[in-house]
């Protein structure tokens, strides 16, 4: 995959409440009279708009079908100011930064590939603004998150040292993940670390404010199971990726999913955990795939899932 920044415009922008907020336009490579639905990728908990760098341009450069693809940091994450109050790190408050940056970007109706705390962003704005989401992808997240991966995300946000060097980032991250990602490459680890942490004159930085963990903290027992925001989504095609060795997404609620959903799709991603990192050729294909289909399926005069 290229890794040239040029891939990509920068868009800022100010949230309704004050905050500077970033985002990413991957733009078409080329357009061939098709008019093809945009991507709207949100990211985890902690995370940021550079974890879909690399399908972000795989998409947007794809022979058969390139579009525009969308990242975004969620306040507090990435290159997007901090909240000074961190009751503000919640979903229903992050969904209102979404449908604003849509708003901004000029996005409607966008598939969208939601990872972990993304997807769970996607099934509340499918039952707040249904119209805002189009065919959605949802990366090893579901109704039901096991309390065994909660708690070992808990455990980490907000605790994980800061690396002197890059090499040492690499190395931590590999340290934390290997064991639940055991088809990526050594050699891959320093670039997912750099989607971790920020940059500050060469070295790394934080990625995201601390006070996150404190979200975090207020949460006593399990979350709630949220089936009537993924039922939400029957309106419109859902592919759900679960990492082999996920703790967060099991195969018995992945079943379930399907079972309540007319228009669902699964893939399993060998060798890795909570979430898929969409860096693999394999799990881009299927999602490139996924959204050819559901154009495709759009066209015809019957909608399966309709």
């Amino acid at each position: 995959m290229t890794r040239d920044s040029q891939a990509f415009r920068d868009i800022y922008f100010t949230t309704r409440d004050g905050l500077r907020l970033y985002g990413r336009h991957y733009p078409a490579a080329f357009h061939d009279g098709t008019v093809r639905r945009p991507v709207l990728c949100l990211a985890g908990l902690t995370r940021n708009c550079r974890d879909f760098n690399v399908i972000a341009e795989a998409l947007s450069q794809r022979a058969d079908g390139p579009r525009d693809v969308y990242t975004f940091d969620y306040r507090g994450r990435g290159l997007s100011e901090s909240d000074p109050d961190w009751t503000n790190y919640a979903v229903p408050i992050e969904m209102l930064d979404v449908l604003d940056f849509m708003i901004v970007a000029g996005i409607q109706n966008a598939s969208i590939i939601g990872t972990s705390r993304g997807g769970l962003i996607a099934m509340v704005m499918a039952a707040a603004q249904p119209c805002a989401v189009g065919p959605v992808v949802l990366n090893d997240i579901g109704p039901v998150i096991e309390q065994k991966g909660l708690g070992r995300i808990s455990a980490y946000v907000g605790r994980i040292p800061l690396p002197g060097s890059w090499a040492e980032a690499g190395s931590l991250v590999h340290d934390m993940s290997r064991r639940a990602f055991p088809a990526v490459p050594v050699g891959e680890w320093i670039e997912v670390a750099k989607q971790w942490f920020n940059e500050h004159k060469g070295r790394p930085a934080p990625g995201y404010d601390p006070e996150l963990s404190n979200a975090l903290s207020v949460l006593d027992g399990p979350i709630p199971a949220l089936w009537p925001q993924f039922e939400a989504l029957k309106r419109v095609p859902v592919l759900v990726l679960r990492g082999e060795t996920s703790d967060i997404l099991s195969a018995e609620t992945v079943e379930e999913m399907r079972r309540r959903h007319p228009a669902f799709s699964s893939f399993v991603v060998p060798g890795q955990g909570h979430a898929p990192l969409l860096r693999d050729q394999e799990t881009i294909d299927q999602i490139a795939n996924f959204l050819a289909a559901s154009e495709t399926s759009e066209r015809q005069p019957r909608l399966a899932y309709g």
